[in-house]
């Protein structure tokens, strides 16, 4: 369960009092909307599946993997399936090697996704030990699957963009200063994360 609009709204409330920049783009474009996805490993495969693709196109293979391994998918399913039929899918054999790391490590117990280390970068460390899952992935996960308020994915673009645009700075900010930025506003990174993204392409801004 992600970050629900009182703690967004919270959050970036005590940010708000710190930094007058970000007080006024709050007043003026309000608070975002709650980004909530299923806490588990399908979130996780659904991303795989959907990495380099149209949303459109994610929404075609998953409905085929549904019809070939039933709606209940099961990591054991997964790993029985062959190579052709995954294929047949639309998961190229780069994905399926991705997909299957992600289902053995879950069908071995080395991943549990309802008891992740409670220290963020531990859980990202954990995480990132997926083929094809990498630190901003497995903070969108911990944000938006877990609810975690101080994750702060500061190599995502429009998080530098935003970050950029809210405190009126001439350049987006690289991957090092975002973070290094961000540091004043612990531990409600995470609701400032998606107010950035709020406020990416926001004409009121």
């Amino acid at each position: 369960m992600g970050l629900n609009a009182d703690q967004i709204r919270a959050g970036l409330d005590h940010i708000a009092r710190t930094s007058a920049p970000l007080a006024g783009a709050i007043a003026r474009v309000g608070y975002p909307e709650p980004r909530i996805r299923p806490r588990g490993w399908l979130t996780l495969m659904r991303t795989i599946v959907g990495q380099q693709v149209s949303v459109a196109a994610a929404a075609s293979v998953w409905a085929k993997l549904e019809g070939l391994l039933g709606p209940d998918l099961a990591p054991c399913d997964l790993l029985a399936a062959s190579f052709d039929d995954l294929r047949g899918c639309g998961l190229s054999r780069q994905k399926q090697g991705y997909a299957r790391s992600l289902c053995e490590l879950v069908d071995a117990g080395a991943i549990d996704f309802h008891t992740l280390p409670d220290d963020d970068e531990a859980a990202i460390a954990l995480l990132t030990q997926i083929k094809g899952i990498g630190r901003w992935s497995a903070e969108i996960y911990l944000l938006f699957a877990e609810g975690r308020p101080d994750i702060w994915p500061a190599g995502d673009l429009a998080v530098q963009a935003g970050l950029g645009k809210l405190l009126g700075l001439e350049a987006r900010p690289d991957e090092r200063t975002t973070r290094a930025l961000a540091e004043q506003w612990r531990p409600h990174r995470g609701a400032l994360a998606i107010f950035t993204w709020h406020c990416y392409n926001n004409p009121a801004l």
